[in-house]
């Protein structure tokens, strides 16, 4: 069995189950095992096996897979959805998995990147069927045609409905993908039953949740406590001032919220533009300020980033003064926003809160004194004991 040095200097065997990398990541006390966990593992684990046992058959064709060497049709493969409370270790699992799914065909997505995907493509279809370069009046076949010809396991992160746009193309969309082969694995913070509840027109989205069902085992992880509470309870949750020593700080708390896993690069979309995730792992996301703040960002990409990731980490927030203002107006839309999200915040910062804006003047001096009581509260243990 290989290894990976572990960032504490400890080794982690790099196994080719997610029963093998958890059981490393017990043994070297990354997490403790729970049994709500351990019931997922198997799970993924026996995806894993039959995706396997069901490679393509035949190249030529996107649906050879489901035959046998005499032709004989098999049973098409039930992927999984796994639904619970968030903190729960839902993303961990995905990462776990998603590294060793046996699929070279496979894809790993925020649900709502994958339908700006799908609109795009939607939007570009329909203009070469109007000026005739593709024959037909419907363009879900040659989307998820498109769609299953690059990816046969399709895992999704925040598996969640919000949109009416998306809630009415879903069922039609996904009626294709699945005949043409496509696997999903899904986590959600709710089950299938739950997803666009009290949405717009929801009766023609019932059909969608129907057929999710028939094409994915359910099953909620009702594990014991919410993990983050357990790696940050006593833990300083805003760091000052900045130096090695704070740089340290923040590189432990990171490595204990992902469990020493290695961080990923992700790219969200919001209205076309794209945001880079450069640093991200267990649905934990990790910025500079830099990236967050003196980029043009604004409020609808915080709200973006804030629905992705349950817990961030912003380091390096400066000391401001009145040349900083348009960072300073970023700074406290990021904060609004996460408070509004109650999503969990590690900051560090070259002072504390009330100490980071200086200029007396402008707007921002009079709204930054919200920012600070935010600041104040987040970093609280009671804040950190909210479920949400």
């Amino acid at each position: 069995m290989m290894a990976s040095t572990h960032p504490a200097g400890r080794t982690i065997p790099i196994a080719h189950t997610v029963t093998g990398r958890y059981d490393a990541l017990v043994e070297a006390g990354e997490i403790e095992r729970d049994p709500a966990q351990t019931e997922v593992v198997a799970l993924l684990d026996r995806l894993n096996a039959t995706l396997a046992e069901t490679g393509p058959a035949s190249k030529k064709s996107a649906l050879g897979w489901l035959f046998g060497k005499r032709g004989a049709a098999k049973e098409p493969v039930k992927g999984l959805y796994v639904w619970g409370k968030v903190g729960r270790g839902k993303t961990m699992l995905m990462d776990l998995f998603f590294d060793i799914a046996v699929m070279k065909k496979k894809r790993r997505v925020h649900f709502h990147e994958f339908m700006a995907d799908v609109h795009e493509r939607v939007h570009a279809v329909r203009a070469a069927i109007r000026d005739g370069s593709i024959s037909g009046d419907d363009p879900i076949p040659p989307v998820a045609a498109d769609l299953a010809a690059d990816t046969r396991l399709l895992c999704f992160d925040e598996f969640a409905v919000t949109d009416i746009a998306d809630a009415m193309i879903l069922g039609r969309l996904f009626t294709r993908l699945f005949e043409l082969g496509v696997v999903v694995v899904a986590t959600s913070n709710v089950a299938p039953d739950d997803l666009y509840r009290d949405g717009l027109n929801r009766g023609h989205f019932l059909g969608f949740v129907e057929l999710l069902k028939t094409r994915v085992d359910v099953v909620c992880l009702d594990a014991r406590t919410d993990y983050r509470m357990e790696k940050l309870a006593g833990a300083p949750l805003y760091l000052s001032p900045l130096g090695p020593e704070t740089d340290r700080a923040v590189d432990d708390l990171w490595r204990k919220l992902t469990h020493g896993l290695p961080a990923h690069e992700e790219v969200l979309e919001m209205k076309g533009r794209k945001i880079p995730v450069t640093r991200t792992a267990a649905g934990v996301a990790r910025f500079t300020f830099a990236e967050l703040c003196e980029k043009p960002l604004g409020a609808a990409d915080y709200q973006r980033l804030a629905l992705s990731y349950h817990t961030f980490i912003v380091e390096g927030v400066p000391v401001m003064d009145l040349p900083q203002r348009n960072a300073a107006k970023r700074f406290i839309n990021l904060v609004d926003t996460l408070y509004n999200n109650r999503n969990k915040l590690i900051v560090s910062a070259e002072a504390e809160p009330d100490g980071l804006y200086v200029a007396t003047s402008g707007t921002e001096s009079f709204e930054f004194q919200r920012t600070v009581s935010r600041l104040v509260e987040m970093r609280s243990q009671a804040w950190l004991s909210d479920p949400a």
